[in-house]
């Protein structure tokens, strides 16, 4: 994004035909000055012995060619363009009578300065502005030796004008750097949120996975010679999850491989790799969970209704870590998920009545990530033991009104 707003239409337009444009009304404004317009009983300025001679046309013309010279270089060979615009400043002077290089025939040369600064680093710019005020420096030193008269006032007011322009186009170089940089900054940012959504994702499905894989294991192992059967569909139950946690860290270190800040493919990445679980797949998710050993009771209370879908994923993985955490530290064999809609909320609740809150069991990443994925959404997440015993998830995740308007038509 650009520090400041500008046309299209004049971004497009080359550095030269702005130089250019400078030169002839410059040209435009000597001649106009030099002439009685209506209002005015004699010209602003009396016009040179020479101008309007031949040999002064002659060196106008000259001065002009010079100049629209300098005007087609100037954007491949600053420095060069610059040195030319200079020169037809000095050279469409001399025909004028005047003490100093006027402001009108300098206008072409601070705008070049302008966009040599501008666009190019910073030393080209500061050698651009040395060349600019030893232009001005050397006509007055010529005049001098000449025995000629100098207006030297006059010509440190056009040189503060050189000066001006170069702040002004040094301001608009470090704008856009800065700019860059701040873009550059967003992008890393990007991506580093990315491969954090990532770690999140992969940390939830394989803790869950995990879970399940241990309960099912271990109840074949408790009726492999009493129930052959029963320990033949826990491990069949065991290679799915194993099977699909496995292709699901494949596709996501995969992603992770692909996300580079160079590549420009972190949105399609983040597109293709965000996963379709919701709140539609609660039930699913209470169905294995059951399977395994822990029965699950859903309950759904409101209209259930279509959400966005980072509250619907976000909703989905924060039921999934909280039923994993049952299966894994409460020492329980249920839990109850209640899912409430509401008019501007969503509000979900996972309690179970176990012992698991008195094991020593070492901190994991689970709470902390159900806390962060709350607080990107804006939301309010609650987790401490009951007094009754047990423990509880609580989360409240705000709908955006857009979302519940949609619905409601």
């Amino acid at each position: 994004m650009s520090p400041a707003p500008s046309l299209p239409g004049l971004r497009r337009i080359p550095p030269g035909w702005w130089v250019g444009t400078g030169w002839y009304a410059g040209v435009l404004l000597t001649f106009l000055v030099r002439v009685r317009l209506p209002g005015e009983y004699e010209p602003s300025v009396r016009p040179g012995v020479l101008l309007y001679r031949w040999d002064g046309l002659l060196t106008q013309l000259l001065a002009a060619v010079l100049a629209t010279g300098g005007c087609l270089v100037l954007e491949r060979r600053p420095l060069k363009g610059l040195a030319m615009v200079l020169g037809a400043a000095a050279l469409a002077t001399m025909p004028l009578s005047v003490k100093e290089i006027p402001l009108a025939q300098f206008l072409a040369a601070d705008v070049a300065l302008y966009f040599i600064a501008a666009t190019r680093p910073r030393r080209t710019g500061l050698f651009a502005l040395l060349m600019a005020l030893a232009v001005l420096a050397g006509f007055l030193a010529m005049r001098l030796l000449a025995g000629w008269g100098v207006g030297t006032s006059a010509e440190l007011v056009v040189a503060l004008t050189a000066v001006v322009a170069w702040l002004v186009g040094r301001s608009a170089y470090e704008a856009r750097r800065h700019a860059e940089s701040l873009a550059a900054q967003a992008a890393e940012q990007a991506v580093v949120q990315e491969r954090l959504r990532i770690a999140r994702e992969m940390h939830d499905m394989v803790a869950h996975s995990v879970g399940i894989i241990a309960l099912q294991a271990g109840a074949a192992a408790r009726v492999v010679h009493t129930r052959p059967d029963a320990a033949r569909e826990a491990m069949s139950a065991v290679e799915t999850a194993a099977r699909e946690t496995l292709a699901g860290l494949r596709r996501m270190l995969g992603a992770l491989r692909r996300t580079d800040p160079d590549d420009g493919g972190t949105e399609r990445d983040a597109r293709t790799l965000r996963p379709a679980e919701g709140l539609a797949d609660v039930e699913r998710l209470a169905r294995a969970t059951t399977a395994a050993g822990v029965r699950v009771e859903v309950r759904w209370e409101g209209e259930r209704r279509p959400l966005p879908p980072d509250i619907d994923l976000s909703a989905f993985r924060i039921i999934q870590e909280s039923v994993t955490n049952v299966v894994r530290h409460a020492a329980t064999g249920s839990c109850r998920v209640s899912v409430a809609y509401g008019s501007e909320e969503l509000t979900i609740e996972v309690a179970d009545r176990g012992r698991g809150a008195g094991l020593a069991t070492a901190p994991g990443f689970g709470l902390a990530g159900m806390r962060e994925r709350v607080a990107l959404l804006h939301g309010e997440f609650a987790a401490a033991p009951q007094p009754e015993g047990g423990f509880r998830v609580s989360v409240r995740l705000p709908v955006p009104l857009a979302a519940a308007a949609g619905s409601v038509a």
